[in-house]
């Protein structure tokens, strides 16, 4: 899995491509939310476009970092899923929490 980030406005947008699973993905995930969050970036939109599955252990990771951005004070919000991960959204009831979007520029009018 890669991945980069990038800021546009007060958004940064993670740009991930590969399939986030336990022991790929999931720590840097969490390492680089982590670290944004300490620099004050608390809004954060994943761009899903690149990643064609996501195991429970990276889901666990997408919930954990959604739970540290929004006690921060900030929003995390997805870009692009694909349909089975909206599956797994809806299966798991997540679809409630979760607000995702097809394309950038309406994600990141959602933020303010």
């Amino acid at each position: 899995m890669e991945f980069s980030t990038r800021k546009i406005g007060g958004v940064v947008v993670l740009d991930i491509d590969g399939k986030i699973l336990l022991g790929e993905g999931d720590v840097e995930i969490k390492e680089t939310v982590d670290s944004l969050i300490k620099q004050g970036d608390n809004n954060i939109l994943l761009n899903l476009a690149k990643v064609p599955f996501v195991d429970s252990a990276g889901l666990g990771e997408i919930i954990r970092c959604y739970t540290a951005i929004r006690r921060s004070g900030g929003d995390l919000k997805l870009l692009a899923p694909n349909r089975r991960f909206i599956e797994l959204l809806s299966i798991t009831k997540l679809d409630t929490v979760f607000d995702w979007y097809n394309d950038e520029p309406s994600a990141l009018r959602s933020f303010s």
